[in-house]
């Protein structure tokens, strides 16, 4: 068994928020691996908010976020159960990049269950079109079909999306992070993204670039 360092724990801890105890916890079951400590502590921190999702949370913020001189802006609430946790800066810091995040990425939906099924289908049909015309063999198209659904899925769902300071979890993962650091039930209620002269053809800027541009700042 690998001996744990305190390097190692102050390194594990600055990579996910941690406790100490947490940390060397992670490396002496990971044999001293800090990806696969890494790993442990986000699978412990789901089985954690797992435990909480069930909870009431009715307190929280509406967060906002302007980018660009007026040019792209997002509403989101995130909701807690506590006032006093509303107000505290980890949980307003997570507010502020979840609404940076819809600003990068323009999600159309929070979760995949609000998709309606009218669009899963009309975006079912599309790829299975695209797939035959591509000359795919009938009997791998279905599960072709599904590989593009499900990718259509998590660049549209905010939950499902890579998160843009992270990209190896999902804002859900993300965030179920922080319930298991906080201790308490968060989830994203709802959110709107504005972005100006949308609709109305003209010169498209890269909008995106700018947004993530600022975020890695």
């Amino acid at each position: 068994m690998a001996t744990v360092t305190i390097e190692a724990v102050k390194q594990l801890r600055e990579k996910t928020g941690a406790g100490v105890n947490d940390c060397k916890k992670a490396l002496t079951q990971t044999d001293g691996d800090m990806d696969k400590a890494v790993e442990f502590l986000r699978e412990q921190g789901l089985a954690s908010a797992a435990k909480k999702a069930g909870r009431v949370a009715a307190e929280g913020v509406v967060e906002s976020y302007i980018h660009g001189g007026g040019r792209i802006g997002v509403l989101v609430e995130v909701n807690c159960e506590t006032d006093f946790v509303a107000k505290t800066d980890e949980f307003r810091a997570l507010c502020r990049d979840i609404a940076m995040h819809i600003a990068a990425t323009k999600p159309e939906y929070l979760r995949r269950e609000d998709v309606a099924d009218d669009v899963v289908q009309r975006e079912t049909e599309i790829f299975r079109q695209q797939t035959l015309n591509e000359g795919k063999p009938a009997h791998i198209v279905d599960k072709i079909v599904a590989g593009k659904v499900d990718k259509f899925l998590r660049e549209q769902c905010l939950l499902d999306q890579p998160f843009v300071k992270d990209p190896s979890v999902t804002v859900a993962t993300h965030v179920a992070s922080k319930i298991s650091k906080i201790g308490e039930n968060i989830s994203i209620r709802r959110f709107v993204r504005y972005e100006m002269g949308e609709g109305i053809e003209r010169r498209q800027d890269d909008f995106v670039a700018e947004v993530m541009a600022q975020i890695k700042k």
